[in-house]
């Protein structure tokens, strides 16, 4: 025993209340459904159902069977901890049989199931356990609470927020321990102890799993110590047994079975070196074999079960010794390995053995042998072999397999790569080996826990139950968090002991039964158990030898009140310990051999499930007792001062205060709650040597109590019988003479009580003899100052405490009396001013000797200035220095708080928060404190303190938050104080910065933006699906509505946005096609019946063109609007190409025969249908892969819409989570539409990302691709197409090279020989182009390492033609014979390749502004050249030109007409031969590819110019169309160019649902004869449904990806009919939805979750455009590109303002508007929503403020309803501003009560409310005088002094400041009157009181309180001299300075001063000349 306990005399503490325990999962599974068990039990007779061994042949008993089910339950406890501070509960976790019940309970409330889970097999083992969880985002883990459920074969892990997992084991685990990390388990040992491990190297045996999910990796260790020194290997030693595992700190206890030590080692995750250690190749040549087996042994057996059963180890070897080889292995394992003989199994990292003697030969050997051989034994191993030789029985499965077949078995196994470590364990301590006997050897501990003491100290306990003793190891956390410490060890003796964690002591049942509370290593007192117990376990009936040394010899218990001075007698310590000890050495065996066999009553036998401060006892009948154990203090005033207490004193004198008083309070029978503070008064001042008997207000304090505290401790011990030596050895101490004179009663002899009274020298008579003396002797009484010292800012801290200022009045008694006795007159002063009628009470005071004055120590924070936190801020406010404020860390919080705030704020030092915090505070060092660092703060927030340019309010509010400060916090500081706060907190809520957390905006009190960061910070936990409001539509009236799937896109929003028509049921009705369509054919007469049917029948035909050509735009328009419900399928609407024939409404159909229909025509329009479906579902819906494989159809006949759908997924990111395996099924089954959908889906959703297992997926799919010795596979021509385009998204600007180059050959690839790659050529070579635009996009010339491939000239080739290059390398060999169909000789086929090409070099160079390349694109110049260009190519390449030259575009039609040639301007020669035709073609084809470019350059921006000019060239298009002559230009030409203008139209208004846009566009969906073709159908519903995209909430973007996106979507030439993918693949057209981007903010009012409109200021970055420019905006509206802004506002007066500054992050507006685009905006008070009040006509406030004066008379409190909505307000209006019958005579006051209210809610300000009143109040209070003390005049004299600071600066920032009405002058006014008035009658009174008289206690001892304190004069006891000589007013203002009054207030002293009798004449000069 390093360190002797201190035991404190044995006294005893009552315990709490007694329950009888029962778990209570136990109950639960007794009724639960699946208890088998009662089935079981009612079929079979019990001995078959419960003997083990089969001998059914016994009958079993009842009582046998519930014995071995109580063999089976286990359950733990641990305190509740859900987040919810108020309530503490308890849960218990109970396991029983293959159950498990996890259940919560509370005092207050019963135990209710919480969740229970029934597993396949026996529950082997239950316990709690918290996984940290990465983010992906960043480095932050969340931790996830979940509960273990380990069987023998696997874990079942159930997280709290339901996910469960199964986690399979690979080998037979013993037992499983949570950890901080998460669990590690033990693996079961295969053989017996007896036997020795095979020769290869042993196993690892401990495991760890991080997440359910993850690999079990085996831990590494790192000992410590000279021998093994820091080699990091594999805890692999079978003798080390895991006793005890914590998360905080992270430490792991083991026991070495061997050696009998305990060890402690830190768990922390592996670093790098250390992984790359164990791992390391092995380096000696002997490793090589047996290195690789044991790494390939171990990961085959983790990684694989077949070789789980491999039969266990054979018998023991005899002495043959296998000892591994030293080398290390791909596993690292240690070099010293298990034994035959075990005396010293390595245990990687026990410290190091050097008393073993065979060590170091050991060593030697292993080096020596190859691992096959047997080693001959030596010397050390001979010894011990007979004990261990009995043999194994035989049949152990588990991973140590027998010794040959270990080696067979291995070695023919290929080496697996090696298991990763992910954790480490450190050793940071280890038992010293006991070098005795083996008896003495220590078992391993049955028991291991953390525990604290009073003082803060941490030991580590581990209970030895064959030793019968408790070990405390002290632990210290060291700098470095992993290293701990581990001083000292102490042994307690103890039968079982369990800590009380939040009474920082532990209970400990000795080994006579009694039980114990130790702090620490400290012994404090027994438990006294209430009555079902108490008599037995005290033991004295049943052993009366017993009685007196266990329980009273020591225990002067037959002393009065004494007990309170035995504290010291440590000092003297009794003559009886020696006996006690003495007795239970020589009782202990024989006592307890007769007791077990008694048996008469129950006794303890254990201690389990301690829980805070309960805990369990479990007695020998098997009944288990739930006991409370009390706690230090119930009072906050006595926690407090125990706090204070413990900080100064040092470590033994504080721990014996505690102690001392712990017992004393927790007395049996003591006294109640109410009387705790007097109690602690009386010990605490007796410790410091006083009397209190002798004090007459300390004697009171004990009459309150019902009874001394003495007395009714001894009540509950009737039985004591003293002996005479403990009286006799108390008469010897020197506390005797002052012990208090009551009459003791009780159990005490008689006849020692006159005893006490004669020896008192002080006769009981003369209780106020005023020479009191204080005993030196006691053992506070050095420490006085400082405890006095303390005390005094603990005062100092209440008094800024509303709720504890109460309690200030009783601290103040205590502090006045020490200050008496320190002669500290100015504090004495202090606690006068603030409490005069309390402390005029008091006069008494005591001695202290000259003498013994020494003995004090003075702290150096004592000044004879007393510290008082009021005039510090109060010389803060009025700008005069003052010096750092004393404050004790951990305990004045809030004085800390409120000292750093004024300096930041009033003084305005920026840094008075983070590096001159020292400036203003003064720090006081403490007697004792081991550790620095100071706990930060009550509730340490997540807020990022940051101060750049932020006002000085704003970095106040900030750094508030950082430290906890919450409104709650706030309304407890006193009125004045928080002003300056409260003024910070209203500035801030004018101006709030956009990206403050929640935790700010609650305390400036801006709801809106608290739910909007609260929505942030849940949104970032997990996508959420539904917004604050709900965007439901109403539920549509007609059935038939259902079916079209628009319903979701109305709702509030899109009435807000279009409210004055109904524009969204006009486009919902264009794009239905569930519908039949109407055909009305008119029957000529000349028609017959048939023909007319076929006629009908062609007339539905072109109608059906355009039904099937209107899902491409409805995917657009109903974008991201739906979140679908996961258990039901999405519901696709049909695709109806029925017609109704008017006027009967006959149906009529296609397929009835009469005509000709194409075949597959519905194919792609079904395909379309099916991604319209999907388009709906939101990004941020929660979809898995279940449901994706659930909504697949039955019937064939669905499986293109399913296609489409699945493409759609992929479009909305959703398609990422279906697995691989669907994925690998969808395309199996060779389904061409499903393949489509899948690959474009899958790529989309994986845009630019580079995914491996993507691109493999893709390339199958692409010849070019893949080797070009693999098999021809046969994949059909349109999946190749969606497959190129798949790596070209994949890749997105990437820059890929090896892709680039495949794809630029393949835009010329050449038809090959039979019939491949022959048709619809044309779509492939685009694709490859667009596909290579994509890989390169925006690149330009800066391709990195493409220089070789001429990437540019061989696009320009492409593009004009010319000879075929030879094909590079491995498309060589694809490409050799020529085809048979289509000659093309070795030119380049232009009509195929020129589109790819084009739009490839246009992605490459986009927005480069390159103008070389972008004039190779110039159409030509002459006649001849342009002859042989298409039309439709002149498109693509003034197309390609504009976007390469971007910022050349302008939105007029002077640009759009520059791009046509000159020679198409100017006059023509009419001698020169020009076709009209090719001219007209030329310049219309051009126009549209310009006015396509100014569509994507202005695309989603809503520019009013450039819709202007597309406007202008739609009706000039229109109008050619209606002219004769269109037969020159080709009706198809001209309709191409105008769908292409309508699209430009619709990108640049996308979103805005324009009117003249959507007009054009219903125009065209009239059209349906001629030649609309389905193309031009398709074209035009896409336009209709990119000007609502997404129902008007989403738009396009610009950038690169979202342009490339477009050229893919809306390539300018449309298929001709449905199955026509020739030019282009259809399903290419959805990629469009790539480009949208969510940019519509919708206000939502935060009181009534309602969207509603609000006014926007939209500021636009300068660009070389334009300059920086202002515009507003009524919202909800489509916000411009986040990057062209510099700020978003929301402007008043109606909502409070709201600034997202955009110039420094657009991320915190980026994910507003990704999330529906909710911007909450509160209304200002007495405004109307714009929706009620569009002109602002109605609001209150305009009738009430264009009359100031009256307005107040004016204000109904009727009206209140429609300024706020808090019902606080609303209340005080009722009940305080109305007049009633009984309020009559208090008509005044509730006018002034009316005008507050009116100010507060006009002002915008409710919480100044409590403020005014308060105002009110201590004016009015003081106009009667009736004060009892002047904290009121205080907090008056800080609210003037702060109003008096904003005045001098001056009135122009009067809009910061809240007082700003007429009330504060008012009330000022008041108060001078009332004072001066005063001073007026009773001047003698300061006189005196400046004389130093003593005060006489009256109505005039207050007021002059008063008067003192507002008018903050000094205390003038030492400013008298200064006063001396001053007869003239000069003189005094002269002095004034050394005063330091202020000099408004010295005018009113200068006629006492100059103490002039001449009356009040004098008095009214300075009152009239300087009253301000």
């Amino acid at each position: 025993m390093s360190e002797v306990v201190y035991e404190e005399t044995a006294t005893m503490i009552a315990a709490g209340d007694l329950q009888s325990f029962v778990p209570f999962g136990r109950e639960h599974c007794r009724n639960h459904p699946n208890a088998f068990n009662l089935q079981l039990r009612e079929l079979q007779p019990a001995s078959e159902l419960w003997s083990s061994d089969g001998a059914a042949g016994l009958v079993g008993s009842l009582q046998e069977v519930s014995l071995q089910e109580r063999e089976r339950e286990s359950w733990q406890l641990r305190k509740g901890c859900t987040g919810v501070k108020e309530d503490e509960f308890e849960e218990e976790l109970y396991t029983a049989g293959n159950m498990a019940v996890w259940s919560q309970g509370s005092r207050t409330q019963a135990s209710s199931v919480y969740k229970a889970f029934t597993v396949d097999s026996p529950v082997q083992q239950a316990l709690w356990c918290n996984f940290a969880v990465p983010q992906n985002n960043n480095d932050a883990e969340e931790v996830e609470q979940m509960v273990c459920i380990v069987q023998s074969s696997c874990i079942n892990v159930h997280t709290v927020t339901g996910k469960d997992f199964l986690s399979p084991l690979p080998f037979q685990v013993s037992n499983v321990w949570a950890t901080k990390f998460g669990l590690l388990l033990e693996r079961k040992n295969a053989a017996n102890d007896t036997q020795p491990n095979p020769p290869g190297e042993p196993l690892p045996t401990v495991f760890s799993i991080l997440h359910p999910l993850d690999e079990i990796a085996p831990i590494v260790c790192k000992p410590s110590g000279p021998f093994e020194g820091s080699r990091v290997q594999y805890v692999s030693d079978s003798n080390m047994k895991i006793v005890f595992t914590c998360c905080q700190p992270s430490i792991v206890v083991s026991y070495d079975t061997v050696q009998g030590t305990h060890t402690v080692w830190a768990l922390r995750k592996v670093t790098h070196d250390e992984r790359s250690m164990v791992l390391r190749c092995p380096t000696e040549p002997a490793g090589t074999p047996l290195g690789l087996m044991a790494s390939g042994f171990l990961a085959s057996h983790l990684r694989n079960a077949s070789h789980l059963d491999s039969p266990g180890g054979s018998g023991g070897l005899g002495s043959a010794a296998g000892i591994s080889s030293a080398f290390s292995s791909p596993l690292h394992y240690s070099a010293l390995h298990s034994h035959p003989s075990r005396i010293m199994t390595s245990s990687p990292g026990v410290h190091s053995r050097v008393h073993s003697p065979s060590i170091s030969n050991m060593a030697a050997l292993s080096r020596a042998h190859s691992p096959g051989m047997a080693a001959p034994s030596f010397s050390g191993a001979s010894r011990f072999n007979t004990s261990f030789h009995s043999p194994s029985p035989r049949g152990h499965h588990g991973l140590l397999p027998s010794l040959n077949s270990t080696a067979n078995e291995s070695m023919a196994m290929p080496a697996m790569e090696p298991i990763i470590p992910d954790l480490c364990v450190e050793q940071l301590w280890s038992e010293a080996v006991s070098a005795g006997c083996q008896r003495e050897m220590s078992s391993q501990a049955s028991k291991v826990f953390l525990t604290s003491d009073l003082c803060e100290s941490h030991y580590l306990c581990f209970l030895v139950e064959s030793h019968q003793h408790l070990r405390c190891v002290k632990f210290i956390e060291s700098n470095d968090v992993t290293q701990l410490i581990f001083p000292s060890v102490t042994t307690i003796p103890a039968k079982d002991a369990a800590p009380l964690q939040n009474i920082d002591a532990m209970l400990v049942l000795e080994a006579c039964g009694s039980l114990v509370i130790y702090t620490g290593i400290t012994r404090v007192s027994k438990v006294h158990l209430p009555s079902p117990l108490s008599h037995s376990i005290s033991l004295t009936n049943h052993l009366p030898y017993l009685s007196t040394p266990v329980e009273t010899v020591s225990t002067p218990a037959n002393a009065g009140s004494r007990h309170i001075h035995r504290l010291n007698e440590d000092a003297m310590p009794s003559p009886v310990s020696e006996l006690k000890s003495l007795n239970i050495k020589q009782h202990e065996a024989s006592f307890f051999e007769d007791f077990s066999f008694q048996q008469a009553t129950p006794y303890i036998l254990s201690l389990r499930d301690p829980v805070c401060n309960r805990v369990t006892l479990e007695l020998s009948s098997g009944v288990m007792l739930r006991i409370c154990i009390p706690e230090i203090a119930t009072s906050e005033l006595v926690k407090k001062c125990l706090q204070a207490i413990r900080f100064i004193l040092p470590k033994e004198v504080a721990m014996k205060v505690l102690v001392k008083w712990y017992n004393i309070y927790n007395a049996p029978g003591g006294p109640s709650a109410h009387a705790e503070w007097s109690q602690f008064v009386t010990c605490f001042m007796t410790l410091m040597g006083y009397n209190t008997e002798r004090l007459a207000w300390t004697r009171h304090l004990q009459f309150e109590v019902p009874l001394s505290p003495v007395i009714a401790a001894k009540k509950a011990r009737p039985s004591d019988g003293g002996s005479d030596e403990d009286w006799d050895y108390l008469l010897a101490s020197h506390y005797h003479r002052q012990i208090n004179s009551q009459p003791v009663c009780g159990s005490v002899d008689p006849n020692n009580v006159p005893v006490a009274e004669k020896e008192d020298p002080f006769s009981a008579d003369s209780p106020s003899s005023s020479s009191m003396k204080l005993e030196s002797s006691a053992p506070l009484f050095p420490h006085i100052p400082a405890l006095f010292g303390v005390l005094h800012l603990l005062y100092q801290e209440l008094q800024l405490d509303e709720l504890h200022r109460a309690r200030a009045s009783s601290l103040v008694c205590l502090l006045q009396q020490l200050a008496r006795d320190l002669q500290l007159e100015e504090y004495v002063d202090l606690y006068w001013r603030d409490y005069p009628s309390l402390i005029s009470c008091f006069t008494e005071s005591c001695i202290i000797d000259q003498a013994v004055i020494g003995q004090m120590h003075r702290p150096s924070f004592l000044s004879s200035d007393p510290p008082c936190v009021f005039n510090w801020l109060s010389s803060c406010l009025r700008g005069e220095a003052s010096p750092p404020f004393p404050y004790l860390p951990g305990i004045c919080q809030r004085t800390k708080l409120l000292v750093l705030s004024y300096a930041l704020y009033i003084i305005g030092d920026d840094n008075a928060t983070s590096t001159n915090v020292w400036k203003y505070l003064l720090k006081l060092s403490a007697g004792q404190r081991s550790r620095v660092s100071e706990p930060n703060s009550r509730r340490q927030s997540s807020v990022k303190v940051r101060f750049s340019s932020e006002s000085l309010a704003e970095q106040l509010v900030v750094w508030l938050t950082s430290q906890g400060f919450t409104l709650k916090d706030l309304e407890s500081v006193p009125f004045g104080v928080a002003l300056p706060i409260r003024e910070a907190i209203y500035q801030c809520r004018e101006q709030p910065s956009s990206d403050w957390p929640e935790e700010v905006c609650l305390l400036i009190g801006r709801q809106d933006l608290t739910k909007q960061a609260h929505k942030m910070t849940l949104a970032k936990s997990k996508a959420s699906v539904g917004s604050g409001f709900s965007l439901v539509p109403p539920a549509s009236s007609e059935a038939d509505e259902e079916e079209d799937g628009m319903l979701d896109i109305i709702h509030e929003v899109t009435g807000l946005i279009w409210s004055q028509d109904l524009r969204i049921q006009e486009v919902r009705r264009l794009l239905q096609s569930s519908r039949p369509v109407r055909v009305s054919v008119v029957q000529q007469p000349e028609v017959s019946d048939h023909e007319y049917i076929e006629e009908k029948e062609n007339k539905l035909l072109q109608l059906c063109q355009r039904t099937m050509a209107l899902p491409v735009g409805r995917g657009l328009f109903t974008l991201f609007s739906y979140h679908p419900v996961p258990t039901e399928p999405l519901p696709v609407p049909k695709l109806n190409l029925t017609g109704r024939a008017p006027p009967r409404n006959a149906m009529v159909d296609l397929n009835s025969g009469n005509i000709d229909v194409p075949p597959n025509m519905t194919n792609w329009p079904s395909f379309h249908n099916g991604v319209a479906a999907g388009l709906k579902i939101a990004p941020a819906s929660q979809v898995d892969s279940a449901w994706i494989a659930y909504n697949k159809p039955k019937s064939p006949e669905l499986a293109n819409e399913y296609a489409g759908f699945l493409m759609a997924l992929g479009l909305n990111g959703h398609l990422t989570k279906l697995a691989t395996l669907n994925i690998h099924d969808y395309l199996t089954k060779g389904h061409e539409m499903t393949s489509i959908g899948l690959l474009l889906g899958v790529s989309s959703a994986k845009l630019g990302i580079m995914d491996m297992s993507i691109t493999r997926l893709l390339s199958i799919h692409i010849p070019a691709l893949l080797p070009p010795t693999s098999t021809e596979l046969d994949v059909p021509h349109n999946v190749q197409v969606a497959a190129v385009i798949g790596i070209g998204l994949v890749y997105q600007g990437t820059g890929h090279r090896h892709n680039a180059e495949v794809l630029l050959s393949e835009i010329g690839r050449p038809p090959g020989p039979e019939m491949e790659y022959c048709t619809d050529r044309e779509s492939y070579s685009l694709a490859a182009g667009l596909a290579l635009g994509m890989v390169c996009l925006g690149h330009g010339s800066n391709l990195i390492g493409m220089t070789d491939l001429n990437v540019p000239e061989q696009l320009y080739q492409y593009m004009v033609g010319g000879h075929r290059r030879a094909q590079a390398g491995a498309s060589r060999e694809r490409h050799k014979s020529p085809s048979y169909q289509i000659k093309e000789g070795d030119t380049i086929n232009v009509d195929v390749t020129c589109p790819g090409a084009t739009l490839a070099l246009a992605m490459i160079y986009l927005k480069t502004n390159n103008r070389s390349i972008a004039d190779w694109l110039k159409p030509p110049d002459t006649w001849f050249l342009l002859d042989f260009i298409k039309p439709e190519f002149l498109l693509l390449r003034t197309l390609a030109r504009c976007i390469i030259m971007w910022d050349e575009i302008l939105p007029n039609t002077e640009w759009v007409k520059s791009n046509i040639p000159q020679i198409m301007r100017g006059t023509f020669d009419p001698s020169e031969d020009i076709n009209m035709d090719t001219m007209a073609q030329a310049q219309d084809y051009i126009t549209a590819g310009a006015c396509m470019a100014l569509g994507l350059r202005f695309a989603g921006s809503a520019n009013s110019d450039a819709f202007d000019c597309l406007y202008e060239f739609a009706k000039t298009f229109m109008k050619m169309m209606s002219f004769a002559g269109t037969a020159a230009m080709g009706y198809y030409n001209l309709q191409t160019c105008l769908s292409m203008i309508l699209l430009a139209m619709s990108m640049v208004m996308a979103g805005s649902g324009n009117l003249k846009v959507l007009q054009l566009c219903r125009f065209f969906h009239k059209r349906t004869g001629g030649e609309m073709n389905y193309g031009f159908h398709m074209a035009h519903h896409m336009a209709l449904g990119l000007l609502f995209l997404g129902g008007g909430r989403y738009t396009l973007s610009t950038s690169n990806s979202a342009i490339a996106a477009l050229l893919c979507a809306l390539y300018p030439h449309f298929p001709a009919h449905s199955t026509d993918n020739r030019y282009h693949l259809q399903a290419l057209r959805h990629l469009a939805v790539l480009a949208a981007e969510p940019r519509l903010l919708v206000p939502v009012d935060v009181d009534s979750l309602k969207p509603c409109y609000a006014l926007l200021e939209v500021t636009y970055k300068g660009t070389k455009w334009y300059n920086e420019t202002t515009v507003e905006l009524m919202a909800p509206t489509l916000l411009p590109e986040l990057h062209l802004l510099k700020e978003v506002k929301v402007k008043g007066p109606r909502y409070w303002e709201l600034s997202l500054n955009l110039s420094k992050e657009t991320q915190h507006l980026k994910s507003i508007l990704v999330r529906d685009g909710v911007l909450y905006v509160k209304l200002r008070a007495g405004q109307l929503p714009y929706k009620d009040d569009p002109q602002g006509w109605k609001s209150l406030l305009a009738t009430a403020v264009s009359h100031r004066n009256s307005g107040v008379t004016a204000f109904k409190p009727e009206a209140i309803s429609t300024f706020t909505s808090e019902p606080a307000l609303i209340s005080f209006a009722e009940f305080f501003c109305k007049t009633s019958e009984g309020l009559k005579s208090r008509e005044d006051s509730l006018m002034l009560f009316s005008a507050m209210l009116y100010e507060c809610v006009t002002q915008e300000c409710p919480e100044m409310l409590p403020t005014y009143i308060a105002i009110e109040q201590a004016v009015g209070a003081l106009r009667q005088g009736d004060f009892q003390q002047t904290f009121p005049l205080w907090q008056l004299r800080l609210v003037v002094e702060l109003w008096d600071g904003r005045m001098l600066r001056g009135l122009a920032n009067k809009h910061d400041t809240l007082l700003t009405s007429e009330f504060l002058p008012v009330m000022k006014n008041a108060v001078d009157v009332a004072l001066d008035n005063w001073l007026k009658d009773h001047s003698s009174v300061v006189r005196s009181y400046m004389r130093g008289e003593v005060l006489s206690r009256d109505a005039q001892a207050i007021m002059l309180a008063c008067f003192l304190v507002y008018r903050s004069i000094p205390c003038f006891r030492n400013t008298q001299a200064k006063l001396e000589g001053c007869n003239s007013f000069a003189d005094l203002l002269l002095r004034s300075s050394q005063l330091g009054i202020p000099l408004r207030d010295l005018l009113r002293l200068v006629p006492i001063l100059l103490s002039s009798a001449s009356g009040p004449q004098s008095l009214l000069f300075p009152l009239q000349a300087f009253s301000s």
